[in-house]
C-alpha cells in the first residue's frame, strides 16, 4: 500500500490506500512512563493494520480516546482525559464506512473499520483502544448473528497471570469438550481473553447463555479459584470469568488493539504452550510487531476467508479468465476485475443457463459481490421438495454471462451449446459463505421455473479437499421464509433462512441424485459383514398395547397392532466401514425413540421402555390420526428442533415428564415435537418384520406421511454413500448417522451388525448414583452428578459430570435426587476424594453426556451433561464403544 506524505506548517498529509489524511501532532507523548508518541502509535497501527483488519471488519467499531495521553496510575483512565467515542462526529471524513444502528429512541452510525485508512485516521484522534462486539454486519448493514464465542478471564485481587492461565487451560477442556477449541489472547491490561469461533448459527442471547453456563461450570468444579458472579466485593482471590460480552450490545477490546495501561501493552495472541510458562506477562506493541513477522497471526482461524475481505478490491474472476482465451470463444471475457457491487435497494440478478458440454447440465448463477456465483447442476434444478440435486460450484462468472446465449467451440472450456432456461431477480435470505445460501426466485413467465417464486437451499456437503470440496446439496424449499410488517423474519431468531411456522431445515435434504444414487441397489450377499438375524415370521405376539378401544367413525373397533420391540443399533466407529455397497445412511437423530401404533383414526405413542406417551406429544399423535390406513405400526423418533431447525437435545428436555395437561399444551406450542419416522413394521394387519429394509422403505415412503403437516417427516437417505451422510450430518450438526443393510429384516429389541450407529461426538448413557454439593452460585443445588454404568461386578463408577445444566435442570434434577436418597452407595470404584462429601440415590436414574475420551481406569474425561433419558431403564445401559 504506497504512502505519501507531504509537510505543511499545521501538520503532515499522508495518502494510505488512496486517502489523504492529516497528521498532527506526531510527536505528543501518549504514554509518559516509556515516551511513546502519537508518532509510535500511528506507525504500530500501520504495521500490524494487515493482521489485525481482518479481525475489525464489518463490525461496528468503538474507540477510546486519550487525546491528553494516559496516566502513569495502575488505573490510569481514571485520572486522566479518557472518553469513548460511539457514534461518528461532525468531522468524519465521507469515505468512512458506517452503518446505523438502533438503539432505544434513536440511531447512531458506527464506523467499520475495514481499511488501513480508517485505522490511520482513528490512531490521529488518539484512540488508542478499539472495542467491537462478537458479531459483524452483513453487507446491507444488517446486524449478524455472532461468530465467535469470547470468555474474559479477569484476575481478582492476590491473583496472579500464571493463575488466570490456569482456569483458561481448564475453560479450554470444557470448550474442546462441546467442539469449541477456544485461541487464548493475553488482555494487554490484567487477564486473558478466550475465543472460540462460532458458525453464526447463534443468536447473540444463545451465545451469552452458553457462556454464561460454562462460567458456572468453572466455578462448580473449582469454587476456590472460579467465580462466575457480577459481585466485585467477592472476587478476591479468584478469577472472574465474565460471561457477558458476548451479548450483541456489549464489545470486547479487539485483538492486535493497543491498551489504555501506564505501557503500550497489546491484546496479544498467544500460543497454548506460552500460557504454561511460570513467568507469563502481557506484551508490549515492539514485541507485537515482532511476533506477527516471526508467526504470522495466531488467530488466522477466527479471521474470515479472506476472500470476503474487500470484494472490490480482489480480483474474482482471475480464475475465469484463466480457462477462457477471448479468442476463440464467444463468451464474456473482460479485462477488468468485477464491477462494482449493485446499488442498495436494487435487487440481484439470477440466470439458469441449459448447457449441452460434454454432459448436459444447468448452471446455477445468483449475483454475489459483483460477479455471478456458479453451480454446475447435473440434473436440473429441484422441482419437487422431496427430489434434491448435486450441485457442483465453479468459478465465478461476470455479470455479462447472464445475457450469454450461444455455442462455445468444441475443444474450448465448456465447448457446446448454452441457451437462457429461466432468468429474473432474487430475495436473498441467508449467505453463509462457504455453507449455506438460500434464496427466493422470481423468473420469468415461460421459464423452466414455472413463473412462479421458488425458494432454493443450497448447502455445502464437500468432503474437506480435491474435487469433492466444491460439492453442495440444492434443495428445493417448501416455503419462503416469512416476514412481519417491518421486514424482518418472524421467527425472531435471526437466522433468516427458516420460514417462520416450522423450519424448512428440519427435514433434512435427500441424497444428491449422482449417475449412480438414483435407484436403490439390489440386495447382495454380504458374508464379510457378519450373519444376519434370522427372519422374524411374523410380530413378536408379546402383551397388546394398553388403551380403552373406541369406536371409529363407521362404528367399528380396529384393536391395536402387537407391540414390537424397537431394533436397535450397534456403535461402530466408521474407519473401516468396507464397501458401501448395499447399505442406507441415514441421519441419527438427537431425540427419544418412539413406535407409533395406529387402529382406525387413534394413535398409541410408546417409548422405547414401553411407556405410553401418548398423551405427552399430541402434537405428534394429532397428525397421525389423519393417516388413511386400518392399523400399521411406525417406528421413529421424536425431536424438538431449535431456530435453525436442528434437532435439540436439552429443548426436548421441556418436554420430557410433563404430566398436567396445561404444562403439556404450554409445550407443545413452545417447544414443538417432530415425529421421524424411518421404519414400516405393520401395515392393515400384515406383518412387515421379515421383509428386507429395502421393500420396507418403499412402502413407507408411499403411505403419504410427509402430506400431514409440519409435525411428522420420513427423512430421506443417502444410498451407497456414507461419507456424503456423515458431511451432511455434521454440516447440520446431528449426532451421526446410521448405516442399514438394505436386505437385512426388523429383529425386535436385538442388536446387531445390520444396524450400525457411526457418531459424530462421543456420547454414553449413564445411570446416576450420587451427588456433590455445589458451591457459589449453585450452593442451593448439585455441584455435580456420580454416574456409573452396569457391569459384572455392580454399577462400576465412571466419573462425575458438573457442566451443561441450566437453572432449570438444576433444580429438577435436585428435586429427583432428594426422593431417591440412600444411606449407601451402590457405585463400586468410587475414589476416596470423589466420595469425601458424596450423597447418594436409589441408581434408577437414567441420562445422557459426551465426553472426551477415557482415562486408564475406565473413567469419562471433560464429561458435559446432555439430559435426562426417561426412555431407558438403568439396567439397559451398557458401554457404547466400537
Amino acid at each position: 500500500m504506497a504512502r505519501a506524505a507531504r509537510s505543511t506548517s499545521q501538520g503532515q498529509s499522508v495518502t494510505v490506500d488512496g486517502r489523504t489524511l492529516k497528521l498532527t501532532n506526531l510527536d505528543k507523548v501518549l504514554y509518559p512512563a516509556t515516551g511513546t508518541t502519537k508518532g509510535d502509535v500511528i506507525a504500530y497501527y500501520a504495521e500490524v493494520g494487515p493482521t489485525m483488519l481482518p479481525h475489525l471488519w464489518q463490525r461496528p467499531a468503538t474507540r477510546k480516546r486519550w487525546p491528553d495521553g494516559v496516566g502513569t496510575e495502575p488505573e490510569p483512565q481514571s485520572s486522566r482525559g479518557v472518553f469513548f467515542a460511539k457514534d461518528l462526529g461532525a468531522g468524519t471524513p465521507d469515505w468512512v464506512r458506517r452503518f446505523p444502528i438502533q438503539h432505544r429512541d434513536h440511531a447512531n452510525d458506527y464506523p467499520v473499520v475495514d481499511d488501513l485508512a480508517t485505522l490511520t485516521w482513528i490512531a490521529q484522534l488518539a484512540g488508542l483502544e478499539i472495542h467491537v462486539p462478537q458479531w459483524r454486519f452483513a453487507d446491507d448493514g444488517t446486524p449478524q448473528n455472532p461468530d465467535r464465542l469470547v470468555l474474559d478471564l479477569d484476575p481478582g485481587p492476590g491473583v496472579s497471570l500464571a493463575d488466570v492461565a490456569e482456569v483458561a487451560r481448564a475453560a479450554r477442556a470444557v470448550l474442546r469438550d462441546i467442539g469449541h477449541d477456544p485461541l487464548p489472547v493475553t488482555s494487554g491490561s490484567k487477564g486473558i481473553h478466550l475465543y472460540a469461533p462460532l458458525d453464526g448459527d447463534q443468536t447473540p442471547e444463545q451465545a451469552t447463555a452458553l457462556a454464561r453456563e460454562l462460567a458456572r461450570a468453572l466455578e462448580a468444579d473449582a469454587p476456590d479459584r472460579v467465580i462466575s458472579s457480577m459481585k466485585r466485593s467477592e472476587r478476591d482471590g479468584k478469577v472472574f470469568v465474565d460471561w457477558s460480552q458476548n451479548n450483541g450490545s456489549k464489545t470486547t477490546v479487539s485483538p492486535y488493539s493497543l491498551r489504555g495501561r501506564p505501557e503500550p501493552h497489546v491484546a496479544a495472541p498467544r500460543t497454548w504452550e506460552e500460557l504454561e510458562e511460570p513467568d507469563l506477562a502481557q506484551l508490549t506493541y515492539a514485541d507485537v510487531l515482532a511476533r506477527v513477522a516471526e508467526r504470522g497471526d495466531l488467530l488466522a482461524p477466527l479471521a474470515p476467508d479472506p476472500g470476503r475481505l474487500e470484494p472490490a478490491a480482489r480480483d474474482r474472476l482471475s480464475t475465469y479468465r484463466s480457462m477462457r482465451d477471448a479468442q476463440r470463444t464467444p463468451e464474456p471475457v473482460p479485462d477488468a476485475p468485477p464491477a462494482p457491487r449493485r446499488a442498495a435497494g436494487q435487487e440481484p440478478i439470477f440466470v439458469i443457463q441449459e448447457h449441452h458440454a460434454r454432459a448436459l447440465h444447468w448452471d446455477f448463477r445468483l449475483e454475489h459481490d459483483g460477479v455471478l456465483v456458479s453451480w454446475a447442476v447435473p440434473k436440473s434444478p429441484p422441482t419437487d421438495p422431496k427430489s434434491n440435486r448435486l450441485a457442483v460450484m465453479t468459478e465465478d462468472h461476470p455479470m455479462e454471462y447472464a445475457t450469454f446465449e450461444g455455442g462455445i467451440p468444441h475443444g474450448e472450456y465448456g465447448g457446446g451449446q448454452v441457451s437462457i432456461w429461466d432468468a429474473g431477480t432474487f430475495r436473498l435470505h441467508k449467505w453463509r459463505e462457504g455453507k449455506e445460501v438460500i434464496a427466493t426466485l422470481q423468473g420469468r413467465p415461460d421459464g423452466g421455473l414455472g413463473g412462479g417464486r421458488r425458494t432454493f437451499a443450497l448447502i455445502h456437503t464437500g468432503r474437506g479437499g480435491g474435487k469433492a470440496d466444491r460439492n453442495w446439496l440444492m434443495h428445493l424449499m417448501e416455503a419462503e421464509p416469512e416476514y412481519d410488517e417491518a421486514g424482518s423474519p418472524s421467527t425472531g431468531s435471526g437466522n433468516v433462512g427458516q420460514p417462520a411456522a416450522e423450519p424448512e431445515r428440519a427435514t433434512l435434504p435427500e441424497p444428491a441424485e449422482g449417475p449412480d444414487r438414483g435407484t436403490l441397489p439390489e440386495p447382495a450377499e454380504r458374508p464379510d459383514r457378519g450373519t444376519l438375524p434370522e427372519p422374524v415370521e411374523g410380530p413378536r405376539r408379546g402383551r397388546r398395547p394398553s388403551t380403552e378401544d373406541q369406536p371409529d367413525a363407521q362404528g367399528a373397533t380396529e384393536d391395536f397392532p402387537a407391540e414390537v420391540a424397537p431394533m436397535l443399533a450397534t456403535l461402530d466407529d466408521g474407519k473401516h466401514f468396507g464397501p458401501e455397497e448395499g447399505w442406507a445412511f441415514e441421519m441419527k437423530w438427537d431425540g427419544v425413540r418412539a413406535v407409533a401404533y395406529l387402529a382406525a383414526g387413534r394413535v398409541l405413542l410408546l417409548s422405547r421402555k414401553g411407556r405410553d406417551e401418548s398423551a405427552a406429544y399430541p402434537d405428534v399423535v394429532e397428525p397421525l390420526a389423519r393417516l388413511d390406513v386400518r392399523s400399521a405400526v411406525l417406528d421413529g423418533e421424536i425431536v424438538v428442533t431449535d431456530a435453525s431447525g436442528r434437532p435439540d437435545f436439552g429443548l426436548l428436555q421441556n418436554r420430557i415428564n410433563l404430566t398436567r395437561g396445561a404444562d403439556i399444551e404450554r409445550a407443545a406450542q413452545t417447544w414443538p415435537g417432530q415425529l421421524m419416522v424411518f421404519d414400516v413394521l405393520e401395515l392393515d394387519g400384515e406383518s412387515l418384520l421379515g421383509r428386507p429394509y429395502a421393500e420396507r422403505r418403499e412402502v413407507l415412503e408411499g403411505l403419504g406421511l410427509d402430506d400431514l403437516g409440519e409435525r411428522v417427516h420420513v427423512p430421506p437417505v443417502f444410498h451407497g454413500d456414507l461419507q456424503a451422510a456423515r458431511d451432511v450430518s455434521r454440516q447440520l450438526r446431528l449426532e451421526g448417522v446410521v448405516a442399514k443393510r438394505t436386505d437385512s429384516v426388523y429383529a425386535p429389541g436385538r442388536r446387531g451388525r445390520t444396524w450400525l450407529k457411526i457418531k459424530n461426538f462421543l456420547t454414553q448413557e449413564v445411570v446416576v448414583a450420587g451427588w456433590r454439593p455445589g458451591q457459589g452460585g449453585r450452593s442451593a443445588t448439585f455441584g455435580s452428578l456420580l454416574m456409573g454404568i452396569p457391569s459384572p461386578e455392580g454399577l462400576q463408577y465412571v466419573g462425575r459430570v458438573g457442566s451443561g445444566f441450566d437453572g432449570r435442570s438444576l433444580a429438577d434434577l435436585q428435586a429427583r435426587l432428594d426422593e431417591r436418597a440412600q444411606p449407601t452407595p451402590s457405585l463400586v470404584g468410587v475414589p476416596r476424594e470423589d466420595a469425601r462429601d458424596a450423597h447418594w440415590v436409589r441408581p434408577d436414574l437414567v441420562g445422557e453426556v459426551t465426553y472426551a475420551e477415557l482415562t486408564g481406569p475406565g473413567r469419562m474425561r471433560h464429561p458435559v451433561w446432555r439430559g435426562l433419558r426417561p426412555d431407558k431403564d438403568a439396567e439397559q445401559v451398557v458401554w457404547e464403544r466400537p
